[in-house]
């Protein structure tokens, strides 16, 4: 992920029409503002965020003509950045109200603070700070967007705590059978409930967990492709391999190559700018 700008406390009073560009744009509204979401409006009267994609035409206005107030970060995000927005249940061009917009705006500030310090891990300090963004949007969705059904979800917030225990431990060999008993409910009503309450199955929230953290130990070690295979709970290398290649779209091999020679362009671009 690469950060392209970083403003701080903008003000508007009119119609703003965003530019359209291939970078990816977060918005965070301190102030009430009305949405143009294809042709509907959306009224946001606290605090909010929106995560535009790259390419898509921004439109909103301040409420009762008064001075809107905005952060903005606009990035460029890998396909496993975009992976891990989709796995927060965040919509994509769309508002999500916040109920306290505190943590978000204290992370933006220190993202442009970064910003302006040279250092070898100023990536890794952005990208860091975005999924922590990134997390704290999706919390706030799920409880705007989802507040009734969660009720309605059984053990809930059990199947919550399951998830990102998936995602903390991807190398961990889960049992469907060992997790229904401890429930004490049977598999098939547990898959149901899983995909109720995420939207996707179990098993997929154990690969893509396995495939994150092979994509960290990939860019960030020398491990050889057997052992992060290991590392991430897979018995056979062939099919880690397989699995990597259906899901990110390329080897693991090809992953490390990108990802040094990305890593390789960053660092002379700080290089530069120092």
């Amino acid at each position: 992920m690469k950060i392209t700008k970083i403003i701080l406390g903008s003000r508007r009073t009119g119609n703003v029409c965003g530019e359209r560009n291939d970078d990816y744009c977060l918005y965070l509204f301190r102030t009430p503002v009305v949405f143009d979401l294809s042709g509907t409006e959306k009224v946001c009267t606290g605090s909010s965020a929106v995560l535009f994609t790259g390419g898509k035409q921004q439109y909103f206005r301040p409420q009762d003509g008064r001075t809107m107030k905005f952060d903005i970060v606009q990035f460029r995000p890998s396909s496993s950045d975009k992976q891990y927005a989709a796995s927060m249940n965040i919509p994509f061009d769309e508002p999500v109200e916040l109920g306290d917009d505190f943590v978000i705006a204290s992370l933006i500030k220190s993202m442009k603070v970064r910003s302006g310090i040279s250092g070898r891990r100023n990536s890794e300090f952005m990208e860091l700070a975005m999924r922590m963004i990134l997390i704290c949007m999706g919390d706030m969705c799920t409880a705007e967007q989802t507040a009734q059904p969660v009720r309605d979800v059984p053990m809930y917030h059990r199947f919550k705590e399951l998830r990102e225990e998936i995602y903390d431990d991807p190398m961990r060999t889960w049992s469907v059978d060992e997790l229904c008993s401890e429930l004490d409910i049977s598999r098939t009503y547990f898959h149901r409930i899983y995909l109720s309450a995420f939207g996707v199955t179990f098993l997929q929230d154990v690969i893509e967990s396995r495939l994150v953290y092979a994509e960290e130990l990939l860019s960030e070690t020398e491990l050889s492709v057997s052992a992060v295979a290991e590392q991430c709970g897979y018995d056979s290398d062939s099919y880690f391999m397989r699995q990597f290649k259906q899901h990110r779209g390329c080897t693991p091999t090809e992953y490390r190559r990108k990802a040094a020679s990305e890593a390789a362009a960053r660092l002379r671009e700080e290089t530069t700018e120092i």
